[in-house]
């Protein structure tokens, strides 16, 4: 369906931008009627900036061709973060531009005494971040007197931020026969207090699919060894070659070491984390906006309200830690009806935790192991075959050089040259490790009850006991976590700054793994395992493991003299009865 009727400078600017027809929440917004309050639910990428951008049209321009003369503002949205009010800002710029609007951001991060000169110069709309907005309310350079409508985007989002007491000041500064539009991706009991208190007989449009929540998104969940979800990372990003793809990662550290790994191998990558300054997000999301960059990997916090184009996979490098975090994470792509792909990288010992939390979300994750090498190298040349270079009209320059190229080299090698070019912008793929006995989680797992040693030289159990003097370790991982030599012997190593030589006989448990260290590393392995962990494995001296031959049920009390207990309590009255043929002791 085409756009309802808006007001000519807009339905001109939508033209120019290709919108066709209008979304389902911005169908329900224009349909509402101009005088009444809002609260919008409404998914993550459904088009509600231009929603409300469409419906602030009627209160603040009405019926005149362009705005007039700037004074205070007409139009204030908050949004929680700064680069989502600078993204809702360039929105409203483009869609307002053929009407004279003046937009002003006012967020975090950025020069207050340049905001304050140009509220004081006057503007139509504002848009910024709690915390700045009641800032300049309060220093009396922002004149709320005049304001028709006021937007809170993302307004669950700002109460998660800990902003209700900075909307709380601002909103009580407006005019009370002001519009108020509230956008919230669910509408929680917070939520729904906060519209009751500022907004009077609101009309509620609710736009999220139930039936059809992630419909748009394909959920993949890929098994990993503990300690290798960087190269996990790594050829996921091979694999699916998305123009733009987002890595979750739960810390700053970790954003730092994953960016840094991902730099190393030659991968196109930004970060984006807490600790960075205005001028490096903003750079990094530029770079993103611009094609320069292919993956940005971030914290929660740095990503919220980001909107990027092209974002075509979004990957949890780290498990997020409810289910708002991973529909807030996944929502990222898969937005304004494009598809997009959204990968949890679970390790073997926190499968039962993903499995629940996709089970809290409703989610129907499809379970693999990470792309193999050969899969990738496979993909590329399929995507080295399709490449439209292949195909395209050749000038007549680039067929010159080409006739004068072939008439030294045979079409072999030229082909092959082209190949060879083509690689060396591709960083590798890495050899990962997949448990298959993980594809069926029906499947008993191979490794032997009662706990049997490995030998980490050669596949196979081996007899217990080892040569010469040895200490042993234990990790909290075992059977249940599909714990295997093949991944803990790196892990080992990694962790305690070992080579494989210096590993003796490895003893897998339902619930822990112990192993041996020779007497020679014992000192050096010890002190470097200390406060060392990858995740939540950690490794701990521990004694020797029974021996497998030992029988498992428990061991009687110590008994000492006087016949053998009996079986049972011992009769009434405290002291057992003598039988007939017994001697008194």
């Amino acid at each position: 369906m085409p756009f309802p009727t808006t007001h000519p400078a807009l339905s001109s600017a939508l033209d120019k931008q290709g919108y066709a027809e209008p979304t389902p929440v911005q169908a329900a917004v224009l349909a509402a009627p101009d005088d009444r309050d809002l609260l919008v639910s409404a998914q993550t990428g459904s088009g509600k900036t231009v929603a409300f951008g469409l419906a602030l049209a009627r209160g603040i321009l009405g019926e005149a061709p362009r705005f007039g003369r700037p004074g205070a503002p007409l139009a204030l949205v908050i949004a929680p973060t700064r680069e989502l009010a600078q993204q809702v800002s360039r929105e409203l710029k483009w869609l307002y531009a053929e009407a004279g609007a003046l937009v002003v951001d006012c967020v975090g991060g950025m020069d207050p005494r340049a905001e304050r000169r140009a509220l004081q110069a006057g503007c139509h709309v504002v848009v910024g971040t709690p915390g700045r907005l009641r800032d300049h309310t309060e220093r009396s350079a922002l004149d709320l007197s005049a304001l028709e409508v006021v937007v809170l985007d993302e307004a669950d989002e700002m109460l998660d931020l800990g902003f209700r007491e900075d909307l709380e000041e601002i909103l009580d500064s407006t005019p009370k026969e002001r519009r108020t539009l509230l956008f919230s991706a669910t509408i929680a009991k917070e939520i729904a207090t906060l519209a009751r208190r500022y907004q009077r007989d609101a009309e509620r449009i609710d736009t999220l699919r139930r039936d059809e929540a992630h419909g748009d998104i394909d959920y993949r969940a890929v098994r990993v060894a503990p300690g290798e979800t960087e190269h996990a990372v790594v050829n996921l990003l091979r694999y699916f070659e998305s123009p733009g793809a987002l890595v979750f990662c739960n810390t700053r550290e970790a954003v730092k070491r994953l960016h840094n790994g991902l730099r190393e191998r030659g991968f196109a990558a930004v970060a984006l984390s807490g600790e960075m300054t205005q001028k490096e997000r903003s750079d990094a999301l530029q770079s993103l906006r611009d094609g320069h960059a292919r993956a940005c990997v971030a914290t929660d916090v740095a990503a919220r309200g980001l909107d990027l184009p092209d974002l075509g996979l979004v990957i949890h490098a780290e498990l997020p830690v409810n289910k708002a975090g991973l529909l807030h994470r996944s929502g990222r792509t898969g937005r304004a009806g494009k598809k997009g792909v959204s990968v949890l990288v679970v390790p073997y010992n926190k499968r039962r935790f993903a499995e629940r939390l996709l089970d809290s979300a409703s989610i129907e994750a499809g379970w693999s192991g990470p792309p193999l090498a050969e899969e990738i190298r496979a993909k590329d040349q399929e995507r080295l075959l399709a490449d439209p270079i292949l195909t395209e009209a050749a000038s007549e320059e680039d067929l010159t050089l080409a006739r004068r190229i072939l008439a030294d080299s045979s079409p072999e090698m030229v082909a092959a040259a082209l190949i060879r070019l083509h690689r060396q912008r591709l960083p590798e793929p890495e050899d990962v490790y997949d448990d298959v006995r993980d594809i069926n989680r029906d499947v008993p797992s191979p490794v032997p009850r009662g706990g049997k040693s490995y030998d980490p030289l050669r596949e196979g159990p081996v007899r217990q006991g080892g040569e010469g003097e040895t200490a042993w370790y234990r990790m909290p991982i075992g059977r249940q976590n599909n714990a295997d030599p093949k991944w803990l012997i790196p892990l080992i190593c990694r962790l305690g700054h070992v080579t494989k030589k210096d590993i003796g006989q490895i003893r897998i448990f339902d619930r822990e793994t112990k192993f041996e260290i020779i007497a020679e590393t014992d000192p050096r392995f010890r002190e470097a395992v200390k406060g060392a962990a990858e995740g939540d494995i950690r490794i701990e001296p521990a004694g020797a493991p029974p021996s497998a031959d030992r029988p498992r049920g428990p061991r009687p009390p110590p008994h000492r003299g006087g016949p053998p207990p009996r079986n049972g309590p011992p009769p009434r009255g405290g002291k057992p009865k003598r039988r007939a043929n017994q001697a008194p002791g």
